[in-house]
């Protein structure tokens, strides 16, 4: 270790961003700098290049993890040493995990070390397995940086706790009032500082192009929906200022500001249908509407001070699976029904032309964001190009061919339906009267609020639990209690103003998560390229502009309404898709069209017999169908129920699987074996 902590200390021992493009290129350069300052023999030189190729020639000195140990160990060095080296870019060593090869401790040592050789070797294995040291060993632009991530790894495997808990650290009870939340907030408040600092970043830019119009088209058209469902008494203004508002102050109180706030799919069903039960019963729909959301900002804030939220260890991948695989239908969805439905609706002003560029337009925006995505992983153009490309695919996808729209003006396209002027959408005032309400509703609106409540947990745990996934290697803690509490509060103050009520939107929050995140390439046995997150650049600066450009676009809605509905068709065609990535439910699927013999070596399928995977792969669909079947249904509202419903549907599973097959099946986190093993 001693040795170690001497290599990151001298530029004589570092080399950062060599150009090498092969180990044959690079070995002589590195080994004739280490004789230009003294730290090899001149004499010595043509043996040690030799050897070390020599020793690549017989077996690849790669052990993984995008890292290589060339040796050499020569009668004629007198001490030991270890000379770090990161390229520019990676290069194929045939390492066992397939990823290319950037970082290199080339070990140099008189023969009687030999032995010590192991014990070097061990300890950058295991030193290089952490993925946030191999993240800062990347990010490093000096020797001191390089320093500092030795430290803090080493900080962090002493402070691992062995073994790890069975309950997420955010889901353990206290048994305290409010002990929850009091413990998310000792938690996260060390990183509040930090979460400003974090968020000044490239990453940060392009995260924040693509999530304005990713959040705002959704708003939009969901305000638009529910202006039409409710008779103009919500609509696209209020669904865009509660954005604006909830957003940002969600992105400076919460404790996980990565969760995206918004109006969501199974809210906008709730609402319209309380809205119907209004007319109904001829009683005034806005104070009703107030009296429902004040019980339930009560019902989630008591349900957060009372560590309610430990409910959640009781859902596990299975539910998270089918609950995002429904979310990203639902986008998928979204986006060919309306395509379709301009094919169905021609008329005078749309005609064949119309619907024919418009699904040219959709189609080209999908396949330039996705194309851009994959360049990340491409042979050509420099190592930053091709991130600046991945990371500002669906921006650029968005301007090609909203140009495009504008080159061809001619062609009638349906645009973004923005409000003209900023206002409420049926000309009340802002502030909403909840004593209009008939005294016996004030009590009644309990009822639908308990429904409310529930939709609304769920929404926002289950997106909580899917963005603190350990396959995103987040490292600044969880805030269940806390962040509900929060929602709970933001639902009191819309409910007031008659806004829409915001919640935890999944598919917009695994986006800004895969935004922000950067990727580790591999290339396992299949010859195709794949990635894996290995850093997440956790911040709140996204969030929080993100939803403050949302607030400010409602002084430009005359520039918003010149958008064709169609690019913004073809961007939820693409965060549908992208989300789908991850989702072992998906990837489970495509084992039923796939050649047995040729199956990826994933955990679950060298412990479980194939049968059994696919059975409990057909388990999982058959309860996506229900949801689906349910949300489009006439008891929409009882959706959330359906959704609470899969918790003791995962464990009377249990009688139809062997416990150790479900253990690998449903597992908690992925093991490590299996991260590359996916496409």
């Amino acid at each position: 270790m001693n040795l170690l902590k001497q290599t990151f200390s001298a530029d004589q021992t570092c080399f950062l961003d060599v150009p090498a493009t092969s180990i044959k290129e690079l070995i002589p350069r590195i080994v004739d700098q280490l004789v230009g300052n003294g730290r090899l023999p001149a004499d010595a030189r043509d043996h040690i290049v030799q050897g070390l190729i020599d020793r690549e020639n017989v077996v690849s000195t790669a052990i993984g993890h995008a890292v290589a140990v060339p040796h050499c160990y020569l009668e004629s060095l007198t001490e030991q040493q270890i000379i770090f080296v990161r390229l520019n870019d990676g290069i194929n060593l045939r390492a066992p995990d397939g990823t290319p090869t950037r970082f290199f401790f080339f070990l140099f040592g008189p023969t009687g070390e030999a032995a010590a050789h192991l014990d070097t070797l061990a300890l950058i294995a295991r030193l290089m397995s952490d993925d946030e040291f191999r993240y800062d060993l990347g990010e490093a632009v000096s020797v001191q940086d390089l320093g500092w991530a030795l430290e803090r790894a080493l900080g962090r495997e002493a402070a691992e706790p062995l073994p790890k808990p069975q309950v997420a650290e955010g889901l353990q009870r206290t048994g305290k009032f409010a002990g929850g939340i009091i413990a998310d907030v000792q938690r996260r408040w060390p990183h509040y500082i930090a979460d400003f600092k974090d968020g000044i970043h490239s990453k940060s830019i392009a995260s924040i192009m693509f999530l304005f119009f990713a959040c705002l088209a959704p708003a939009v058209t969901f305000g638009g929906v529910m202006a039409e469902e409710t008779n103009g008494a919500i609509g696209a203004v209020e669904m865009i200022l509660a954005s604006a508002i909830c957003g940002t102050v969600y992105a400076l109180l919460s404790g996980q500001p990565l969760i995206v706030l918004a109006g969501t799919g199974p809210l906008l069903v709730f609402t319209v249908t309380l809205y119907k039960n209004c007319q109904r019963l001829e009683i005034p729909f806005l104070p009703t509407y107030a009296w429902v959301g004040f019980w339930m900002s009560l019902i989630l804030i008591t349900l957060a001070v009372t560590d309610a939220s430990v409910l959640m260890r009781f859902f596990t991948r299975f539910t998270d699976q089918i609950y995002a695989a429904l979310i990203s239908v639902i986008f998928i969805y979204s986006a060919v029904e309306a395509l379709t439905g301009i094919f169905h609706n021609l008329d005078e002003r749309q005609h064949h032309d119309t619907a024919l560029l418009s699904l040219l337009l959709a189609l080209g925006t999908f396949y330039i964001a996705n194309a851009l995505l994959r360049f990340r992983n491409s042979r050509y153009l420099l190592p930053w190009m091709r991130e600046f490309l991945a990371d500002f695919g669906p921006t650029i996808a968005m301007t090609a061919m909203a140009l495009i729209a504008v080159r061809l003006h001619q062609v009638y396209l349906d645009t973004l339906r923005a409000p003209e002027t900023f206002g409420t959408t049926s000309g009340r005032d802002w502030t909403i009267n909840p004593l209009a309400a008939p005294m016996w509703v004030r009590f009644a609106a309990i009822g639908p609020a308990l429904v409310g409540t529930v939709l609304v947990f769920l929404e926002q745990q289950i997106t909580a639990r899917l963005v603190n996934s350990p396959d995103h290697k987040l490292q600044k803690g969880e805030a269940y209690h806390h962040d509900l509490a929060v929602v709970g509060g933001l639902i009191g103050v819309c409910s007031m103003f008659g806004l829409p009520w915001q919640v935890g939107a999944t598919v917009r929050s695994l986006n800004h998560v895969r935004s922000l995140a950067f990727m580790e390439e591999s290339l396992p046995g299949d010859g195709q390229r794949h990635d894996r997150i290995l850093h997440v650049q956790e911040n709140r600066i996204t969030g929080l502009v993100i939803h403050l450009l949302i607030g400010l676009s409602l002084c430009l809605l005359s520039v918003l309404k010149k958008i064709p509905m169609a690019v913004l068709y073809g961007l939820f065609l693409y965060m549908g898709v992208i989300s789908m990535k991850g989702n072992q439910l998906f990837e489970r699927l495509s084992l039923w069209a796939m050649d047995s013999q040729l199956y990826p070596a994933a955990h679950y399928v060298r412990r479980v017999p194939n049968k059994v995977i696919h059975k409990y792969t057909a388990l999982q669909l058959g309860a996506l169908a229900v949801l689906w079947i349910v949300k489009v249904s006439v008891i929409g509202l009882l959706f959330p129920l359906f959704i609470a419903l899969l918790v003791p549907g995962r464990l009377i599973a249990g009688r139809w699987f062997e416990p150790a097959h479900l253990a690998a099946l449903d597992a908690d986190e992925i093991p490590e074996e299996e991260d590359n093993a996916w496409a």
